[in-house]
């Protein structure tokens, strides 16, 4: 037990930025806090945090212990509530990672829905459009979209297909004609993720046959409502989700070209790690993904 309270104590320094802070935050003495940290140093034979008479901060094996003590706190908690709830009502926080557009566009309101049904749960979430292991980053789960892929030290579910389409405004089409064939992208303007400089690949299947496109890009940006716009605007074609472009292609500011041809699959997925599947905020939250996006998403309801 003093072990487990001497983690807590490092987690609370760290997170609050002192001992004095962390003593107020767990209701002990400072003296108390000081005594755990100093425990876990001479445990362990390494400095966890450096002192001075203004400012506290972990040291290099401070951090990397704190995140390790982090995720240890994190799987009893989630144990001792499997058992003491039955599996009913999730509490505590969800720490959570996923997609910046997705997360900004979908997500939020999703979120905040989800924690009126569950008033007992907080909710942390980290928005980026890196893939990031949710072991590594400290989250208790990731949601992700992309390939199905195998993650040995992950679980992951898909929740739903992810609708892509090749489009383009009514007046760039108007411009330069009717697009039938995949080879016309390698004259035409395109937009597209990634470098100019270095061009970009698209992979294409249709017709009986798999297209492999260098596409003619005449901008590039790491943002899909960025590259939407774009399109919009009329300054190419682009390749882009329905849940990002979906309301264009409802309003008829954008339209579907090369409607018999389609990008790779790829799924809005929920990934844990394995010993998260107990959880009763993973087991809730998965439910409520299903719920709210695994049947027709409203960013499909294009006709």
């Amino acid at each position: 037990m003093d072990k487990l309270k001497n983690l807590n104590a490092l987690i609370a320094v760290v997170e609050h930025h002192g001992f004095a802070a962390a003593a107020r935050h767990l209701g002990q003495s400072r003296s108390s806090i000081n005594k755990s940290v100093i425990a876990l140093e001479d445990e362990l034979g390494v400095q966890l945090f450096n002192r001075t008479t203004r400012k506290v901060s972990a040291t290099p094996s401070g951090e990397a212990y704190y995140e390790r003590a982090k995720r240890i706190i994190a799987d009893i908690e989630d144990a001792d509530r499997a058992v003491a709830e039955n599996n009913d009502e999730p509490r505590g926080v969800l720490r959570l990672n996923a997609p910046m557009s997705f997360g900004a566009l979908h997500l939020g309101k999703a979120i905040s829905d989800f924690l009126g049904r569950y008033p007992e749960l907080r909710v942390e979430l980290s928005l980026n459009d890196q893939f990031t292991d949710p072991v590594d980053g400290g989250f208790d789960a990731t949601i992700r979209i992309g390939e199905l892929d195998q993650h040995l030290s992950l679980v992951d579910h898909p929740i739903v297909e992810i609708k892509r389409y090749f489009m383009a405004s009514p007046a760039f089409l108007e411009k330069h004609g009717p697009v039938s064939s995949p080879d016309q992208l390698k004259s035409l303007p395109c937009l597209h993720y990634g470098s100019l400089g270095e061009g970009h690949t698209w992979q294409i299947f249709g017709q009986g046959a798999e297209h492999t496109i260098q596409v003619n890009g005449v901008m590039c940006a790491n943002n899909g409502e960025t590259l939407c716009e774009a399109a919009i605007s009329g300054l190419g074609i682009a390749l882009l989700p329905t849940f990002i472009a979906g309301p264009a292609l409802q309003n008829g500011s954008l339209v579907r070209v090369l409607a018999d041809y389609a990008p790779p699959t790829i799924h809005l997925m929920l990934l844990y790690p394995v010993n998260r599947h107990l959880s009763p905020k993973i087991k809730r939250l998965l439910t409520f993904l299903y719920e709210r996006f695994g049947d027709r998403p409203v960013w499909d309801m294009i006709e």
